[in-house]
């Protein structure tokens, strides 16, 4: 499938919010429950601030999908049967959530309702990224979408770029928790790398169900296609591939093995000991462009069937 820049934007940004949103609401918990020493109030405000900016980006980037952006809203009208629509819903739902959150964790830090309107929000980020997930996951007819690791992915790897950018804020606001957090989001990061292998190598196996023979209906043993059929491309073969070769498929999977997974495991598993907060910030900018090829390769992967019959243009 051709890789949409709109959707890859999205889903990164976003994913990256809930995944600071989660990290976030741990951190609270555990303040509530006495294993960590309070922070100033800034700290979360400034988090649930990066949060809400993230969400608030994605959702510009995500409206030039559209065709008619002013009709987005009728988007929410087939909920009952659409993973798209529960997005559109759960989304400002989750971002209303964070913004009082953030105000009532400033006001009235030690309160049990607060404490209630975090896990609130940590909770709409998980739906979140199971819609988000399960937009592409419910596609049958892509094979390489259609599987659980679609929606776990798009969470760990969320919650994996969400604790390096919550590092870059620990560093900032609140230096004591660093190790922790770093900690974490090198476990996260080791975690979602797997998971992502694990994406990979079963599309890599999986056996394509059609054919050429049974695309066109033809059952010679060997058939031959030497032209599409038109003298130039279409909606067809603009839309449902990316026309990258094999050899830059492979060195943007490299790519997003050291800058997305590798790299940011590394560094923050030494706890991030000694590393400036510039230094943690460039990290979590390099993991960024890492991601945005992991979703780039995502889409890409995705393989329509009716591509065996305009191979010759692919």
């Amino acid at each position: 499938m051709r890789p949409p820049w709109s959707m890859i934007i999205f889903t990164t940004l976003a994913g990256a919010g809930q995944g600071l949103l989660l990290s976030l609401v741990v951190l609270d918990v555990a303040v509530h429950l006495g294993l960590l020493v309070a922070p100033a109030g800034r700290f979360f405000l400034a988090g649930a601030a990066a949060v809400l900016l993230l969400a608030a980006a994605g959702l510009v980037a995500a409206t030039f999908h559209l065709g008619h952006p002013l009709r987005a809203w009728r988007a929410m009208s087939q909920w009952r049967t659409s993973w798209l629509s529960r997005e559109v819903i759960v989304l400002p739902a989750f971002m209303a959530v964070v913004f009082i959150w953030a105000l009532a964790r400033y006001v009235h830090a030690a309160s049990s309702a607060v404490l209630g309107l975090g896990l609130l929000a940590a909770a709409l980020a998980v739906v979140l990224f199971v819609c988000t997930g399960m937009i592409y996951a419910a596609v049958t007819v892509i094979r390489e979408w259609a599987t659980p690791l679609t929606p776990l992915n798009f969470g760990l790897l969320g919650l994996a770029s969400g604790l390096t950018l919550c590092s870059v804020l620990t560093v900032v606001l609140h230096v004591v928790w660093l190790p922790g957090v770093a900690t974490a989001a090198a476990l996260a990061t080791a975690v979602a790398a797997v998971a992502r292998a694990a994406s990979t190598w079963r599309n890599a196996k999986l056996a394509p169900k059609t054919t050429m023979q049974t695309a066109i209906g033809v059952r010679h043993p060997r058939i031959v296609q030497h032209s599409q059929g038109a003298m130039g491309g279409s909606f067809n073969t603009r839309e449902y591939f990316h026309g990258a070769s094999d050899g830059t498929l492979v060195r943007l999977r490299w790519g997003v093995a050291v800058g997305a997974f590798l790299l940011p495991a590394l560094l923050l598993g030494l706890g991030g000991a000694g590393i400036p907060a510039a230094a943690l910030a460039l990290l979590a900018a390099v993991q960024y462009v890492g991601l945005l090829g992991e979703r780039w390769l995502f889409f890409a992967e995705g393989r329509h069937p009716q591509n065996l019959y305009y191979q010759r243009v692919s």
